[in-house]
């Protein structure tokens, strides 16, 4: 699929052309994916529950693999405008306030970039509007029929396909799969933001026993702040949860003064538990698919929820262009998105225990990138070659 809107000529036939698209999510997954196709010519609209398209959160990082979607569907000049270009990342020991190691970001092709989430959200949806994507704000749709249609208010809805974005607590992965309960990791996350006028345009990791924060610029001088502690007491999912900053001040009481100073001028925060999910079985049964979170739940340790949300939205489009055969279509899918989102997650997930080491582990840990940073800095990009690389649009 290329940026450009293909022909409708037998030469280069589009299969998707007047294709009724239904996208039940309004996030930055279900809109990627509602970009991409109509932008090969299907009848797309998209039904989000809430009553204005926005996000819930802060910041979010797109990594070069997800901005090569974006870029191929023409957002690469607006993301220049609404983003922050990252310049490195850089572990940090959070007990003494020591710079580990500094690993440059600006060199990636296309850029390493911070948002806000708003931004982003605001910058898809404009772009949709444009492309003639219908967007049906205050659609709550509690019940999918298995030929994918679904009722919203008195009318009907009888899409050739209906994409499942709609996160965390789908009701389109209920759908097609086996109901699953989540099992808590043992962990909790805290997102704030703050003003910091000037920040350097780097991700810094600050890692302590048993936690860690990171934090990056995001434009008009603030600061956006993810901060995990392990935990028994088990908070509920999601993020729109309020918390005392008190609460998170006194889980990082024995930091550097660096993140106290960061912590003690937060004065709104939002406190969610993290918890594992399973990589759905199905990602499409009938005429019903779906992407992102409803498929694959991803722990916020690699910064890829929504870049592998992108990559999806981006392949689905794809695979249905080029099959006349929707069930076809969606198994190519599938299986051409799978093993890449196992690996992410897994990626993930060890990220999680590799930031709170303790005692001697960690002090290992800390010596050998420290050691990295100053021998072969090329080498921690080198690692995530396979994830930030990958080039779903080739």
């Amino acid at each position: 699929m290329s940026g450009a809107k293909k022909s409708t000529a037998t030469t280069d036939v589009t299969h998707n052309a007047g294709r009724d698209i239904a996208i039940i999510g309004g996030g930055i997954g279900g809109l990627t994916a509602a970009l991409a196709f109509a932008r090969v010519d299907a009848n797309v609209t998209v039904y989000e529950q809430a009553s204005a398209l926005t996000e819930v959160g802060a910041g979010l990082q797109i990594t070069p693999n997800g901005a090569r979607a974006l870029a191929s569907l023409d957002l690469a000049g607006a993301m220049a405008t609404i983003g922050l270009r990252a310049k490195a990342v850089v572990p940090m020991d959070g007990v003494t306030g020591r710079e580990i190691a500094r690993f440059d970001l600006a060199s990636q092709d296309p850029p390493y970039r911070f948002f806000h989430r708003a931004a982003l959200i605001d910058l898809l949806a404009r772009a949709c509007t444009a492309q003639g994507v219908v967007v049906r704000l205050g659609a709550r749709i509690e019940n999918l029929n298995a030929d994918g249609s679904f009722e919203v208010g008195d009318d009907i809805i009888r899409p050739d396909l209906t994409v499942g974005a709609d996160g965390l607590k789908s009701v389109v992965r209920g759908r097609i799969n086996t109901p699953e309960t989540p099992f808590f990791t043992g962990q909790v996350a805290w997102r704030a933001m703050i003003r910091q006028p000037q920040a350097e345009p780097i991700a810094r990791v600050w890692m302590l026993p048993g936690r860690h924060m990171v934090t990056y610029p995001l434009t008009n001088d603030r600061l956006n702040i993810v901060a995990v502690q392990e935990r028994s007491q088990w908070a509920d999912e999601g993020w729109n949860h309020f918390d005392d900053p008190g609460n998170l001040r006194a889980a990082f009481a024995d930091a550097g003064w660096e993140i106290k100073s960061i912590l003690g001028a937060v004065d709104d925060v939002k406190l969610w538990g993290l918890f594992r999910h399973s990589v759905a079985a199905k990602w499409h049964a009938g005429n019903i698919a779906i992407l992102g979170d409803a498929a694959h739940p991803t722990l916020p340790f690699l910064a890829q929820g929504a870049n592998l949300a992108i990559e999806d939205a981006y392949v689905l489009a794809r695979c249905c262009d080029e099959s006349g055969s929707l069930n076809a279509a969606l198994r190519a899918y599938q299986n051409a998105r799978l093993d890449r989102v196992v690996r992410a997650i897994g990626a993930a997930n060890a990220n999680a225990r590799n930031y709170h080491l303790t005692g001697i582990k960690r002090r290992v840990a800390h010596a050998a990138l420290s050691t990295m940073g100053k021998v072969a800095p090329n080498a921690f990009l080198g690692r995530l070659g396979w994830l930030y690389d990958h080039d779903v649009t080739a």
